[in-house]
């Protein structure tokens, strides 16, 4: 069984070559956790995904920008898979993690890994959301109340955060805040794509989702809103039709909830 794969698995699995990208680790407290990454689907049955989200992004796709697209169950951790024994629609969103959430303790930064990224541009973003009990229960991400913890547009003149990271095995450092209160958490982790944003729903969204369980922390619950309100088809940040010019790369606008002003000087952020 370990060493055959269907010849359709071997059709799907061939994408991830040239394709855009996905998060296959997070480093907390100077240990590695292995994330699962879209060839799950692939998995023995009854295999748990421990920490990850579990997307339906086979092609290492995106989801899209386009109003319909924005207002559903994917942009909080992706698409639902199409897999047998899986009820509902690509728009239900990705399934949640049935294992145990990451260990981290507050105000410290976490390390994430790409596998790989193209030399598409745009931003990067981090959220929070808190599960009411054990992160695992849930059933989706449909209630969750996400929070903005960190956000990088414009890291250099002319120069996109994302455009920073092409190439493999990638990493971005994501801090969480001081003063977080403790417990479970679904930590959203995205990447926008901006080269087709010039055009409404050109934009591209790469949300990665994990949970996290912190401790150490102390008593601030910043509102969040949930997936469907984070961003709008609309949003200067999402449509760009001026993208490729000076002003544009000079005054792009980060999109999606401010970071809540109890939360500056506890996360490492850019606004540019």
């Amino acid at each position: 069984m370990h060493a055959s794969i269907s010849l359709a698995a071997l059709a799907a699995l061939v994408p991830f070559v040239a394709a855009h990208g996905h998060l296959t680790n997070v480093n907390a407290g100077g240990k590695d956790y292995p994330l699962m990454g879209p060839d799950w689907v692939y998995k023995p049955a009854g295999t748990s995904s421990g920490a990850s989200w579990r997307g339906g992004n086979q092609d290492n796709g995106f989801v899209g920008s386009s109003a319909a697209e924005l207002a559903s169950g994917a942009v909080s951790c992706h698409k639902r898979p199409t897999k047998d024994g899986v009820t509902g629609t690509a728009a239900d969103g990705a399934l949640p993690a049935d294992g145990a959430p990451v260990p981290v303790t507050a105000g410290s930064t976490l390390t994430v890994t790409w596998d790989q990224w193209p030399t598409h541009p745009g931003p990067t973003l981090d959220y929070l959301a808190k599960c009411p009990g054990k992160c695992a229960d849930l059933k989706d991400a449909s209630q969750l109340q996400w929070f903005k913890i960190r956000e990088s547009g414009i890291v250099s003149p002319g120069k996109f955060e994302a455009s920073t990271m092409s190439g493999a095995n990638v990493k971005q450092q994501v801090k969480i805040p001081a003063a977080l209160a403790n417990g479970e958490y679904v930590l959203r982790h995205e990447i926008i794509a901006l080269h087709g944003s010039t055009q409404i729903g050109g934009a591209q969204l790469y949300p990665q989702c994990f949970n996290v369980a912190v401790s150490g922390g102390g008593s601030l619950q910043p509102a969040g809103v949930t997936g469907d309100k984070l961003y709008t088809e609309r949003d200067p940040g999402i449509y760009v039709p001026n993208y490729w010019s000076a002003d544009a790369l000079a005054n792009y606008d980060i999109p999606g909830p401010a970071i809540d002003p109890a939360l500056r000087g506890q996360v490492n952020y850019f606004t540019a």
